[in-house]
């Protein structure tokens, strides 16, 4: 159960890099990696795609992040085989200590006269 959970993590990993690394090249003003390629004579066809494949690959990326994190928990969370539990020791009370009892007679004390 924990190679599945590794390779879960590492493949989370892995997307979670290439969804950092797909925003960084993007540009929240419209230029980003498009403006780059393209310049300041790129035809909007040719920058229309880039942005559309970038917007596609960060909401494809970011799917795929949930997906992995749902299934990693569906598939490890379930315990395959209930786990041994430790037998609890039967109550037993202590038995009250009792104080001696005073087998000798009690001696009499001569009266005063």
């Amino acid at each position: 159960m924990s190679t599945i959970f590794t390779l879960f993590m590492i493949l989370i990993i892995i997307a979670s890099i290439l969804l950092v690394i797909i925003i960084m090249a993007q540009n929240p003003k419209g230029g980003g990696l498009s403006g780059t390629f393209g310049g300041a004579s790129a035809t909007n066809f040719g920058v229309q795609r880039t942005n559309d494949f970038m917007e596609k690959a960060t909401w494809t990326l970011g799917g795929t992040i949930v997906v992995l994190i749902f299934l990693s928990i569906i598939l490890t969370g379930k315990p395959s085989q209930v786990a041994p539990t430790m037998p609890t020791p039967a109550r037993s009370e202590a038995p009250v200590n009792q104080a001696p009892a005073n087998n000798t007679p009690a001696t009499q004390v001569p009266a005063t006269k």
